[in-house]
């Protein structure tokens, strides 16, 4: 990948003209979709009483901007019809719960209400293993031994089928980096995650997070990261429709994306040597 942007660079040296208009296609560019982001994300050592959940929309391919979605009505409900209701930060569509009470293997639903439309999602709030504390750092780790390389550990629970996703964030990356995994082939086994950069350097914070997701969203992350390419984050721009688990009871076809997600987490962070 260096060797290409090296011959690009040599390429806009040798056609400066050619390198300086920045050429935009005109695109046509769908109708607005409500897009609900509801991960609700219980970190180890916390009370987990504060939650968040964002609705936006969708916008167009060259507008780094998602418009904020105000005024809607937002409930999460537990098995004994507990209610904790989520309200609006004004105007940012950040709606803010601060009485959550997280239970492992405790089903939860989503309601929301906007524009006189109901859509909800279920979901079971998932345990993490804890990530153990003797993390390993090789300096000539990577595919060409050229790469600043860590390497963390935790223990898979052999009693159960297990799903996680790994988020790993670090300053030479632009994007957080993600992993959904099973344990289908370390059933029970003290499990082993690598990242790896060679642009790390000592002093380098790297953020590490574990959390314990569903068979059903393992399966919705997956398809999102190869819709996204799995370059530079799940987040951006997709080729295709990449549908979760939240469902509109009033118009069926009308549908949001995003997922409803309810997961513990631990989180560990390292400092480059």
């Amino acid at each position: 990948m260096k060797n290409i942007l090296r011959y690009l660079v040599i390429s806009c040296c040798l056609f400066p003209l050619a390198c300086t208009k920045v050429v935009e296609v005109d695109l046509e560019t769908a109708e607005p979709k409500l897009v609900i982001d509801a991960s609700i994300d219980w970190i180890k050592g916390t009370a987990g009483n504060e939650q968040k959940i964002k609705l936006s929309t969708t916008t167009g391919y060259y507008n780094p901007v998602f418009p904020a979605v105000s005024g809607a009505d937002i409930v999460v409900t537990n098995s004994e019809n507990t209610v904790f209701s989520f309200v609006e930060n004004a105007g940012t569509g950040e709606y803010i719960c601060s009485n959550f009470h997280p239970v492992i293997g405790e089903t939860y639903t989503l309601k929301v209400v906007l524009h006189g439309e109901t859509y909800t999602a279920t979901e079971t709030c998932i345990a993490a293993p804890d990530i153990e504390n003797n993390i390993e750092q090789n300096n000539a780790g990577g595919f060409g031994g050229d790469e600043v390389e860590i390497s963390y550990y935790y223990q898979d629970n052999g009693n159960e089928e297990n799903y996680y996703l790994h988020r790993i964030v670090s300053p030479v990356s632009t994007f957080p980096d993600y992993k959904a995994e099973d344990d289908g082939n370390s059933q029970g086994n003290l499990m082993q995650e690598y990242f790896s950069d060679k642009d790390l350097k000592p002093g380098d914070m790297i953020n590490i997070r574990l959390y314990g997701i569903s068979r059903r969203y393992y399966d919705y992350f997956r398809k999102l990261l190869t819709a996204s390419g799995a370059g530079g984050g799940p987040f951006q721009t997709t080729p295709g429709q990449v549908r979760g688990n939240i469902i509109n009871q009033t118009h069926f076809a009308n549908f949001a994306y995003g997922y409803f997600r309810v997961s513990e987490v631990d989180v560990r962070d390292y400092t480059v040597r």
